[in-house]
């Protein structure tokens, strides 16, 4: 039996989002330009749901600076890992691909992480924004660069 997923959508000062999970946890947060699944069930009173939803708000309120919610994350191994690395860097701090890939272990294994990063269903929460080039340009985003850049900007990083 497959796991039903539900969704929410939230209004953010970036757009609308759309904040899915199932039975375990958070399991992706979908910019407002894509439509919601066919298969996801809206529920209002999903109790993840509105929780993110109340997370994200403090966030971009600037109340909250670490986001504490049951994920439920898919992933290969080294995804999860890169994802893991994420979740360490401090709010208001940005750092380069091959800074998050020395954290794993291997420094030269920076496109790798930049490839697990762009696969991350979780932005935000999961802070793949915090991470730029080592040039100090801000590269790829699933929500776009402006979209990143107002993250950058929100934490003041």
């Amino acid at each position: 039996m497959k796991k039903e997923l539900c969704y929410l959508k939230a209004n953010s000062p970036i757009g609308p989002l759309y904040l899915v999970a199932n039975s375990k946890g958070l399991c992706a947060i979908r910019w407002g330009s894509e439509k919601p699944n066919k298969i996801w069930v809206k529920k209002q009173n999903h109790p993840i749901l509105k929780e993110t939803k109340k997370q994200l708000e403090e966030y971009f309120k600037g109340q909250r600076q670490k986001f504490d919610l049951p994920l439920s994350v898919e992933g290969t191994e080294f995804q999860k890992k890169s994802w893991k690395a994420l979740q360490r860097i401090p709010y208001g701090k940005a750092i380069s691909y091959q800074k998050q890939a020395k954290m794993l272990g291997d420094p030269n294994r920076a496109r790798a992480v930049g490839t697990a990063n762009s696969k991350n269903q979780i932005p935000i929460v999961i802070p793949c924004h915090r991470v730029i080039s080592k040039s100090g340009q801000l590269g790829g985003f699933t929500g776009g660069v402006e979209i990143k850049r107002e993250l950058l900007k929100l934490e003041k990083a």
